[in-house]
């Protein structure tokens, strides 16, 4: 299974040592994140200083260290699902069609969210994180 994670997992674990950053570490999935979606990490770089308490060195290492474990997926690989994807999520959130077409560009995939507006469509399946801490215990 590939897992697509939307922005706020991927924020999430930059901003503590929590469950989502330990699954990204250490759960050895095949993970995925939309290449573009790395300027919404660069937007939000304060409020994750500000909250994490690491200094901007200790950011991009922590970056680069993520990165490691996620395959970024280009904008060629996600634009001819855009169509599709606006179709399900545009009305319900807009930032959200990038990832839902990343899903659909990758064979037996999910998107990793714990945002309920994911729920308010069928195109692909959602896993919250403790769907996926349940999944790797029975591993």
């Amino acid at each position: 299974m590939r897992i697509v994670l939307d922005s706020n997992v991927f924020i999430s674990a930059l901003i503590r040592d929590s469950t989502t950053r330990q699954i990204i570490v250490w759960a050895d999935l095949d993970l995925y994140f939309p290449e573009s979606a790395l300027h919404s990490i660069r937007k939000y770089e304060e409020l994750i200083l500000k909250k994490s308490g690491i200094t901007e060195a200790d950011f991009y290492k922590l970056l680069e260290a993520l990165l490691r474990h996620i395959k970024l997926v280009p904008d060629e690989e996600i634009k001819n699902n855009l169509v599709k994807a606006k179709q399900a999520m545009e009305h319900v959130d807009p930032e959200d069609v990038l990832y839902v077409a990343t899903a659909l560009g990758l064979e037996d995939s999910v998107v990793w969210s714990n945002d309920k507006d994911f729920e308010k469509q069928s195109l692909i399946k959602v896993l919250k994180t403790e769907d996926l801490v349940t999944l790797l215990q029975v591993r």
